[in-house]
């Protein structure tokens, strides 16, 4: 499928596939969606209720869609602003195109002493652990969101995938079963979407779901948490 390069709201680029109409990230602003549903109300909420009560270097995230590497970058850089330990996984079918890449404008607009650990973020091999600053620890892995097989595993969950309109097969509780299961009791699932089937295939595998107010252009998205392991 055709893509190109476009640029949202907020000044910061994403892709776009032409075919479905569908970008990485919104169109009303890349990084402030970003910043806004993963780090506010994934990470930094975690900091907040769960990390601090917790041994911080033990602190694991699961990206569904790593994407342009934009929340990976966000977070690398707050793991040194917090001074936490981060392993983080970000699982991807199909990777981005290094031309593809270098279009991208994120480090400019956030941080431009980060351009070289930013460019490692793609450059480095899939499948194997790089540590990329002292803080933070990077493993790709390219395969389908339904082949995670992880078992409390995670304190965290970006939930990233492209949306229920284009790909509504998953946002289904078979897929949010495997996110159960791939969370520690207490984990978190963040994602931008806060549409009712949503939800309630959330509900359906056992997370306990909240609403909250959404990023630019969206009105609300959803949290979720595992206080309990699955009963299936």
């Amino acid at each position: 499928m055709k893509r190109k390069i476009i640029t949202t709201s907020d000044g910061s680029k994403t892709i776009q596939i032409e075919e479905w109409n569908e970008q990485y990230h919104s169109i009303h602003g890349a990084i402030n969606e970003a910043n806004h549903v993963f780090i506010k109300h994934g990470l930094l909420f975690c900091f907040e209720n769960i990390l601090k009560s917790q041994n911080p270097n033990e602190f694991s995230i699961l990206e569904i869609g790593f994407g342009t590497g934009l929340n990976a970058f966000l977070t690398l850089i707050e793991a040194k602003n917090l001074n936490i330990n981060i392993n983080y996984v970000g699982v991807e079918a199909y990777p981005v195109e290094k031309d593809e890449i270098i279009q991208l404008n994120y480090v400019p607009l956030i941080s431009k002493n980060n351009k070289e650990e930013f460019n490692q973020l793609h450059d480095v091999s899939w499948e194997s652990r790089h540590q990329i600053t002292p803080n933070f620890q990077l493993e790709k892995q390219q395969k389908f969101f339904k082949d995670i097989n992880a078992e409390d595993s995670f304190n965290l969950i970006y939930f990233d995938a492209f949306g229920a309109r284009v790909q509504p097969e998953l946002w289904t509780e078979e897929i949010f079963s495997i996110m159960f299961k791939a969370l520690k009791i207490n984990g978190v699932l963040v994602t931008y979407s806060a549409k009712g089937s949503v939800r309630r295939a959330m509900q359906a595998v056992g997370f306990e779901v909240e609403r909250l107010p959404g990023p630019p252009g969206k009105r609300e998205m959803l949290r979720s948490v595992k206080l309990q392991k699955s009963k299936r």
